[in-house]
């Protein structure tokens, strides 16, 4: 038995009242393109699945979509040939897909003029079967490393640094995870809010903060002592703690050592966090409940904290490659270490 979704389960909850009557106007005013499509859509007309029309997804509004199959279908009128609007395509595009969606794109003119195939290939899309990759191949993490001029003998290093190469025929691991301690406080702080009490209110967000923190830290040292159980014998005060005195680091998406925030959907997708604990990411890559910490676990006692710094053009260049993105958007997400 198929449970769906609701509308609400999908969408920003901050944002939901806004987008909601945002896409009651878009319904009423569709383009020819929209109505013609939404016409075979609507009633299951497509090899029996429902679709859902200008349907709110995280902080997007999307054209139509099936959440049984997670399939998002897009219709583009011509103000999606922009050069800034096919960026913010892009974008959004790789959001969607950070929460497991798959995004086809038509624009007005193949709908209107080549309905049929349009119609065939969304059948074709929606029939498909899903694959599941082997086991080691359901993400790939990308690193980012030094480029600063350094003292003579002093490498510069990278995260991919402390796990061992494929060619040294040493398997090693790497970990991810994600915890939090923020659901209800935004409505706590919010009735502190009422009574003109901000004083509480922030304490209640501070302290969340702190509690998230401290989960993180809890649940690294049992990394450490019991699951991998690398320090079973690990014995540190709470000073030789505050000071990071032990083996293995938890680094994370934002770090210095890894500025690049759009590494945090593939912990969403290797994890299913948002199913899991119900953790979201926003379009701007922020965890919600904002009192969430994310990162990964490396054992490697050589592994350390360190800054990246400023990097340079061929670096990034390399990057938006390796990630299937733009070099503009690369650049827009790596700017603060990009060298002038």
């Amino acid at each position: 038995m198929i449970v769906e979704k609701q509308s609400w389960e999908t969408a920003s909850p901050v944002l939901y009242d806004v987008l909601k009557e945002r896409a009651k106007e878009m319904r009423n005013k569709p383009t020819e393109a929209e109505k013609m499509l939404w016409n075979v859509l609507s009633n299951k007309g497509i090899e029996g699945f429902k679709f859902r029309r200008q349907h709110i997804i995280g902080e997007y509004i999307v054209d139509f979509v099936c959440l049984e199959k997670k399939l998002v279908i897009e219709v583009d009128g011509s103000i999606h040939n922009l050069p800034e609007q096919i960026e913010e395509d892009k974008e959004r595009t790789i959001w969607l897909e950070s929460k497991g969606f798959k995004v086809l794109r038509y624009t007005n003119q193949q709908v209107l003029n080549n309905l049929f195939e349009t119609i065939e290939n969304i059948g074709k899309e929606l029939l498909k079967k899903e694959e599941v990759p082997p086991l080691g191949v359901r993400g790939l993490f990308l690193t980012l490393r030094q480029q600063s001029q350094k003292t003579k003998g002093a490498p510069n290093i990278a995260l991919a640094d402390f796990i061992a190469p494929k060619e040294s025929g040493k398997v090693d691991y790497m970990g991810a995870f994600c915890v939090t301690t923020g659901f209800g406080v935004d409505e706590w702080a919010a009735e502190f809010e009422k009574d003109l009490d901000d004083y509480n209110s922030i304490m209640v967000k501070a302290l969340a903060d702190r509690f998230a923190e401290a989960f993180a830290e809890y649940l690294h040292e049992k990394i450490r002592k019991e699951i991998w159980g690398y320090a079973a014998d690990e014995v540190l005060s709470k000073q030789a703690l505050i000071e990071e005195d032990y083996k293995g680091i938890r680094p994370a998406p934002g770090y210095p050592a890894c500025p690049d925030h759009l590494e945090k959907p593939t912990i969403w997708k290797l994890l299913n966090v948002e199913k899991e604990i119900g953790v979201t990411l926003t379009e701007s890559m922020a965890m919600w409940p904002a009192s969430s910490v994310s990162g990964y676990y490396f054992g490697n006692p050589e592994s350390r904290y360190f800054g990246l710094g400023k990097i340079k053009e061929d670096q990034v260049i390399d990057y938006a490659k390796r990630r299937s993105v733009s070099t503009d958007v690369a650049m827009k997400w790596l700017n603060p270490n990009i060298a002038d």
